[in-house]
């Protein structure tokens, strides 16, 4: 298992934003101790401009150095642009490394998933999923998946990638909540809503169901927006998941047999460092 992080993620906070530093301290500290999982350690790699044009307007890069707030949840923290290009060379370093059987993790903040190609929102300012995607299909690959299990739904990855010939997305993610987008499905977004106090099983089923169609997809790379916040402990949601189901998740996509990397959207419980670890075990078949 390669896993991606880099200290500095963890050196800008606001009193009581739920996306801190500990989701990455913690984690890193987990990951660490623990003597099951083999784990080789990377950083991010660089990123090019012309790499955030093809997922971002010029206007939101520029905006990204003002010292003006987003919104409410997506303040304006002094370096921003460079944390958030971080998450995004975490992304592309994943891309890099990702096939020959190895799996990788990104274990960088910001999230990403929530930035459209105009505005961040959600946490988010730079959509390294969205990114790394493009970049892959600018090197040749064809037919590529995202596969996004965050409990709120990845507006800006689909904002992004939509209409597009050569991949597809797949979301499965509570509906109504935050951002209040996902309800159906349309061009190549596949969009699986789950209502708020479904059951647990009534959640596998929609994951379930969302891996079947991707795996009808036949792509030839996955790219992972794993949020761990459909935790039935995260107050963030009202979702049901157990920490075993994070496990089978990672097992699912293993067995897709195509190159496959994830990189860390949402999650804000204190038990994201175990839910982090039982996901990587079922990446890696542990």
């Amino acid at each position: 298992m390669i896993v991606i992080t880099d200290e500095r993620c963890t050196a800008y906070h606001q009193p009581g934003h739920p996306e801190r530093p500990a989701r990455v301290a913690r984690t890193v500290e987990k990951l660490r101790e623990q003597t099951r999982l083999p784990i080789t350690w990377a950083t991010p790699g660089p990123v090019r401009e012309e790499q955030l044009l093809r997922a971002h307007a010029p206007d939101l890069l520029s905006r990204l150095a003002m010292p003006v707030d987003f919104d409410a949840d997506t303040p304006t923290y002094p370096d921003i642009r460079a944390h958030a290009e971080r998450s995004v060379g975490g992304a592309l370093k994943a891309l890099d490394l990702a096939g020959g059987g190895r799996q990788v993790f990104s274990l960088l903040r910001p999230p990403g998933h929530h930035a459209t190609q105009t505005r961040a929102m959600g946490f988010c300012y730079l959509n390294s999923i969205a990114v790394a995607v493009l970049e892959a299909l600018s090197r040749g690959v064809r037919r590529v998946a995202v596969f996004d299990f965050d409990v709120h739904h990845g507006n800006g990855t689909e904002d992004i990638l939509r209409g597009r010939p050569d991949c597809a997305f797949f979301s499965v993610h509570q509906f109504p909540a935050y951002p209040g987008t996902g309800e159906s499905s349309h061009q190549n977004a596949h969009n699986y809503p789950v209502p708020p106090g479904a059951s647990r099983e009534e959640y596998r089923a929609e994951l379930a169901a969302a891996l079947d169609d991707l795996r009808r997809y036949q792509p030839a790379l996955v790219g992972v927006s794993a949020g761990f916040d459909a935790f039935r402990e995260d107050p963030l949601s009202d979702a049901a998941l157990e920490e075993e189901d994070f496990a089978w998740l990672g097992e699912a996509l293993r067995s897709l047999g195509v190159p496959v990397f994830s990189v860390l959207e949402g999650g804000y419980s204190r038990q994201l460092p175990d839910l982090i670890f039982a996901y990587l075990c079922g990446l890696t078949g542990k």
